[in-house]
């Protein structure tokens, strides 16, 4: 759990975890950076990863007292039907230590520390821990991995010569489950509320959850492909909503802008959200809707940057935003049409030139 390094990604806290594999005799390690708890699909893409990027896999796999990979409730040591399969898969053995005794395996435990150190005092020199993007920070994480990794290259090649062949492919890094999409271009999944274009609407989808993103498929075909949200900050139903999916059905009736349930999460930058505070303020909610729907349609038709620009100078000036004014400003320019003017030649000159031929 690494909320201590107190990383700021896009203006934003990130709390995380660090999935860190490791050999017991080399120390090699392998790390990747995970949102949320620690679920089967966290455990099987960073142990998958881990081990085709070693290129073997090790004869027992080791962890602690995961509910992803163990029924703890079990006397008897009883795998869960995923991880038992995951390790089937590569042919390893599991096993665990003892609940609540990490010395036991003390050899992994202690490179948890050491990494979160190295992390730290990278954060300190870098000077700063902010950073714009997250594959920022995991370019970071990985640089301090192969730093770590350089000091035991000599008994990697040793301990690497042990190892078994990999598969030939990886198994699933996913979790698949069915979604509708509702009449309002919405569907959900795991608490999680995400629109899709109005083309899907009615649609059943079946959507493959993976760490980072989910895939939408329908059949054999992938029409949809977002970031995949995580339950945080004691959000209910954390929403993740493109305005441009939804801005068909708000102007046939943009009335319902003021009271829907969805209105806050589809403002696509903060000057869309202020303007609609102004409107609402000075005018009725019915000139107020139509005003600030018809603006999210100027936006989803690519002036999204350019009229946020507008709009911030017009709230600089104290004045509200005329939409009949911006849509002209924002038209594009009509083209002009070159006069052409096509000369016909006399046909007598054919006749002269087939004469010369001649």
């Amino acid at each position: 759990v690494c909320d201590e390094l107190k990383v700021v990604i896009a203006g934003i806290a990130f709390p995380h975890r660090i999935y860190q594999f490791a050999l017991a005799h080399s120390g090699w390690r392998h790390a990747v950076v995970f949102e949320g708890g620690e679920s089967f699909i966290a455990l099987s893409t960073g142990l998958q990863s881990a081990l085709w990027r070693l290129g073997g896999v090790p004869e027992e796999h080791r962890t602690d007292s995961l509910s992803a990979a163990f029924n703890n409730l079990a006397e008897e040591l009883e795998l869960t039907r995923r991880y038992a399969a995951l390790c089937k898969h590569y042919e390893m053995r599991a096993s665990r230590c003892n609940p609540g005794q990490s010395q036991e395996n003390g050899s992994i435990e202690s490179r948890h520390d050491s990494l979160k150190t190295a992390l730290d005092q990278a954060l300190r020199l870098r000077g700063s821990r902010c950073f714009d993007e997250r594959a920022a920070y995991e370019a970071l994480v990985a640089t301090i991995v192969a730093r770590l990794n350089a000091r035991v290259a000599v008994r990697l090649v040793v301990e690497r010569a042990t190892l078994r062949a990999l598969p030939q492919r990886r198994t699933a890094e996913y979790e698949e489950v069915p979604a509708r999409v509702s009449k309002y271009a919405i569907f959900t999944v795991r608490g999680a509320q995400y629109s899709a274009p109005s083309q899907l609407v009615g649609q059943r989808m079946t959507v493959r959850l993976y760490t980072d993103h989910i895939e939408c498929w329908l059949g054999g075909t992938c029409v949809l492909e977002r970031a995949r949200l995580n339950h945080c900050d004691g959000q209910r139903h954390p929403r993740d909503i493109d305005y441009r999916h939804l801005i068909a059905a708000l102007r046939r009736k943009p009335g319902a802008f003021a009271r829907s349930v969805l209105r806050d999460a589809m403002f696509p930058r903060a000057v869309y959200r202020q303007t609609w505070e102004r409107l609402n303020a000075q005018l009725s909610e019915r000139d107020a809707c139509k005003t600030i729907v018809g603006l999210l349609a100027l936006a989803a038709d690519g002036h999204e940057a350019q009229l946020a620009t507008e709009l911030e100078q017009l709230i600089e000036l104290d004045q509200l935003p005329d939409l009949l004014a911006l849509t002209t400003l924002l038209a594009p320019r009509p083209g002009v049409l070159p006069d052409v003017k096509v000369e016909l030649p006399d046909l007598a000159g054919f006749d002269a030139l087939l004469g010369v031929r001649a």
